[in-house]
């Protein structure tokens, strides 16, 4: 199923050289991969990749995300969980890649190579794929959860980046009542329901207040540090999540 894109705007933040701040509570697991599924309530091709995406929450080396999409509204259900800046994100790593495929359900992996949402498989093979590239997920991301805030630090290598705090549901369990879905119930795993761009405080570890994570059900917070801008995003060069609730 194919969709159009809306604009979005982002401030970039330089990663500056540092060297990892050891937090309380951090997560230690490496990332081997950022897996941003795009989906909607009113694509009849998607049930099967959101059960698949729950499989994949489960697993701690990946930074797995769930990101509704709204062009397909029109066709008789409106997506109650789709946000434009979803589609913009989509629309966006099909102009990177020059394919200009975006489809549902589709997943990016690690912002540069996309596969069929529901298809395990080729999500795995392009895992490896994109971990052929030395800058994907280069840089070791920490994130750590005390005292009412998250905070992340990593080691930069003075490349650009957009560092940015993703508030995530960890599970939204939808009744469609019209559509291609119609009457079926389904549940959505890691909602990306915000998004914030981090401050930096000491030039080494980045930190916001969990309150201000804001979201319908958000309970978990993914950390993204990616190259090139939000409208012309490139690789994730690192990543991690954690419960904050």
């Amino acid at each position: 199923m194919i969709g159009r894109s809306l604009a979005c705007l982002a401030v970039v933040v330089c990663a500056s050289a540092a060297t990892l701040t050891i937090c309380h509570a951090q997560t230690r697991t490496e990332t081997r991969a950022v897996v941003e599924l795009f989906t909607s309530q009113g694509c009849s091709s998607c049930p099967a990749a959101d059960r698949l995406l729950g499989e994949l929450a489960n697993d701690p080396t990946l930074v797995s995300m769930s990101l509704p999409i709204d062009y397909w509204d029109y066709l008789g259900w409106k997506d109650t969980l789709a946000e434009p800046r979803n589609t913009a994100r989509q629309r966006a790593y099909s102009k990177l890649r020059t394919d200009r495929e975006v489809y549902t359900p589709q997943v990016v992996v690690n912002g540069s190579f996309h596969a069929l949402g529901s298809d395990l498989a080729a999500i795995e093979k392009m895992i490896a794929k994109s971990r052929q590239n030395t800058s994907a997920l280069a840089l070791p991301v920490s994130v750590s959860v005390a005292n009412g805030k998250l905070n992340a630090s990593f080691a930069g290598d003075g490349r650009a980046a957009e560092v940015w705090v993703v508030g995530v549901a960890k599970a939204i369990t939808v009744a469609i009542s019209r559509g291609e879905n119609k009457g079926k119930t389904i549940t959505y795993h890691n909602v990306a329901r915000s998004w914030h761009k981090l401050v930096s405080t000491d030039g080494k570890t980045w930190s916001i207040p969990v309150g201000e994570i804001d979201g319908e059900g958000v309970n978990r917070a993914a950390v993204l540090v990616q190259g090139g801008t939000i409208e012309k995003p490139g690789i994730v060069l690192g990543a991690a999540m954690a419960t904050i609730r």
